[in-house]
């Protein structure tokens, strides 16, 4: 009888200890690089249908004001990694080498049971850290028979890039991962930086003819000051008719056009001569005729930025073609081995980009396009499909994240805010503004160095360094920034708000003029040493 009543107690014992500790999550964390969310259908649907990234919107949650810290490729990612703003995380520009001892959430993840991997670009410099396999490109990389850094050396793969990265996640996910461990797998695309180049199925897939001009294309930036006129960033005047547009350098000398930089010319060739020769059949075939075009029809003045941008946009899309088909790839390898109910699947990109609006490409500004990132989340076990998030969120967001899903505790060091609250709906309350800080100045595109706070309306930014530039905007009124209303006395009010409340973020995440002084110095020292100043 005693027997009998003991399994009776422990049964119920059992069931209760496993209620109060659920299993812990997989994550698979999917990064592109410079996808702007106008190029995503689940925010905007008139440049481009992404029909399986859009799954994570229809059977997850949409983030609208989903926003980075410094727009720029590697001190996002460190930021990721770390939940900490670029001034604390040792990766403030594309020039920084990031240190690897510090705590990161794969970090942590991996020292409390998880199995962690990372493949495609991880552009940081120092090897990855915190993770159990990894396969990652050089720099960079490239598009074509890319090469990748793994734990045993470098290889090289023939193929598409974007393909190969997922051939390595499913690979890990088939074969690789110990199936009584969660895991975080880091699926990091190249895709769609510069310089653009679509695999050969899809050379065809997008038609720029068809495609709207972006409203503000050719922006004269009269109402902002000298950080927008002077940025060297416009579709007109700095992207490279070889590298960017892929006219053939012996046409644009022949043409007597004059490249921006000197660069442009061999980037495309060396690109070009990587590709196999069916590869060139295939690419000729496609450009060829466009050249042929080119040199007829010569475009110039506001006919040749318009042609330049539908050119641009054939590709850049190009490229996102591939990234969608492959996510739906490793989506559909989920559903299929029963993943799909366990894993919270991420997908954001390292910052937003310029298609055309204000004239630009690329990205480093605090406006909205480059500022803002795409973010879809789905986790089947918290949260409702089809939810649409509007709270301010940030990319130091992530490990903090992370870690509170995997059941680990935040360290202290973290800036960033656990979003779980967010995903299982569970509270309102959440932070009312958000902190900027971009570095790279002088360097490429010559983006001045800017800081500023973004609440759910407006947005002040402040340029320093070589100017000292103020800029308000009202995003209700102006959701295109074009009029910069600092001086206007009926914002007198809110711009001392602002003001104020952008020291105490400034406090708040340990940011200061006497360290920006510091980091001036030492910044301009590393390009006078290299001669490129």
């Amino acid at each position: 009888m005693k027997k009998t009543h003991l399994i009776v107690f422990l049964i119920p014992l059992v069931f209760s200890c496993a209620e109060r500790v659920p299993e812990r999550p997989n994550i698979l964390f999917i990064m592109t690089d410079d996808h702007a969310y106008q190029a995503l259908s689940a925010y905007d649907n008139r440049l481009i249908e992404t029909p399986n990234i859009d799954r994570l919107a229809t059977e997850g949650m949409l983030f609208k004001k989903a926003f980075v810290s410094n727009s720029i490729c590697s001190p996002s990612r460190a930021v990721a990694l770390t939940g900490k703003f670029s001034h604390l995380n040792s990766v403030r520009d594309n020039l920084d080498v990031f240190d690897s001892t510090q705590i990161t959430f794969p970090r942590l993840l991996q020292q409390n049971g998880y199995q962690t991997a990372v493949y495609g670009k991880w552009h940081l410099k120092s090897s990855p850290q915190g993770f159990d396999d990894w396969a990652v490109l050089p720099g960079q990389g490239h598009y074509y028979d890319p090469e990748f850094r793994t734990k045993e050396g470098i290889i090289k793969e023939d193929g598409y890039v974007t393909e190969l990265v997922t051939d390595n996640v499913i690979d890990f996910l088939e074969n690789k991962r110990d199936k009584d461990k969660p895991f975080m797998v880091m699926y990091n695309h190249k895709a769609p930086h510069r310089q653009w180049w679509p695999t050969m199925e899809d050379l065809d897939a997008i038609n720029g003819d068809s495609l709207p001009l972006p409203y503000n294309l050719f922006d004269d930036y009269q109402s902002r000051g000298t950080a927008a006129q002077t940025a060297e960033m416009r579709i007109s005047d700095h992207m490279g008719l070889s590298s960017d547009n892929k006219i053939r350098p012996e046409l644009v000398d022949k043409l007597g056009f004059e490249e921006f930089l000197g660069w442009y010319k061999s980037s495309f060739t060396n690109r070009y001569n990587r590709l196999s020769d069916e590869q060139k059949q295939a690419w000729d075939s496609k450009f060829g005729p466009i050249n042929e075009d080119f040199e007829k029809n010569t475009p110039q003045g506001k006919a040749l930025t318009i042609w330049k941008y539908r050119r641009y946009m054939e590709d850049y899309l190009g490229t996102i073609v591939s990234v969608d088909r492959e996510v739906g790839r490793v989506l559909d390898y989920l559903d299929a081995n029963g993943l799909a109910d366990n894993t919270i699947v991420v997908y954001t990109s390292d910052q937003g980009f310029y298609l055309g609006e204000h004239g630009w490409f690329d990205k480093r500004f605090m406006y909205e396009e480059s500022f803002r990132t795409p973010l879809l989340m789905r986790y089947p076990k918290m949260i409702t499909p089809g939810t649409i998030s509007t709270k301010l969120v940030q990319n130091i967001d992530f490990a903090p994240t992370f870690l509170a899903l995997a059941q680990i505790n935040i360290p202290a060091e973290i800036q960033g805010q656990s979003i779980v609250p967010l995903l299982n709906q569970s509270t309102e309350e959440w932070r009312d503004a958000l902190y900027y800080h971009y570095y790279e100045y002088p360097g490429i595109h010559q983006v001045k160095r800017h800081y500023g706070i973004r609440t759910d309306r407006f947005k002040l930014i402040r340029f320093y360094y070589d100017v000292e530039e103020w800029e308000l905007y009202d995003l209700e009124a102006d959701p295109n920034e074009m009029y910069n209303l600092y001086g206007d006395p009926d914002y007198e009010n809110i711009r001392n708000e602002l003001t104020q409340r952008l020291e105490e973020l400034r406090t708040q995440y340990g940011d200061s003029d006497e360290l920006n002084q510091q980091f001036i110095e030492s910044d301009i020292a590393r390009l006078k040493e290299r001669g490129w100043l």
